[in-house]
């Protein structure tokens, strides 16, 4: 569980330093992505903690693939593919 609460600081910080350099994707749209995808890993490890490990590889991958984000459209992006592969 720690570890998925590392990555999803870790893509906060991507988004938050992303913020103000597109504005298609608002601080609030970035917060409220944060949010969901902090809801739907916790609800998945609930459901099955088995799966904590399958999880992690997935962050892992789509965190590696956005780690250089510099848009706040970009980090839109990433929160859209961390939520799904949570929720796949």
């Amino acid at each position: 569980m720690k570890t998925f609460l590392l990555v999803a600081v870790g893509i906060a910080a991507l988004a938050g330093s992303a913020c103000s350099k597109a504005p298609e994707c608002t601080t609030e749209m970035l917060a409220k992505k944060a949010q969901d995808m902090t809801a739907a890993l916790q609800e998945v490890i609930a459901k099955d903690p088995a799966k904590a490990a399958d999880l992690t590889a997935k962050v892992q991958a789509v965190t590696t693939k956005y780690q250089g984000t510099t848009t706040a459209d970009e980090a839109c992006k990433a929160y859209d593919e961390l939520t799904a592969a949570i929720k796949s």
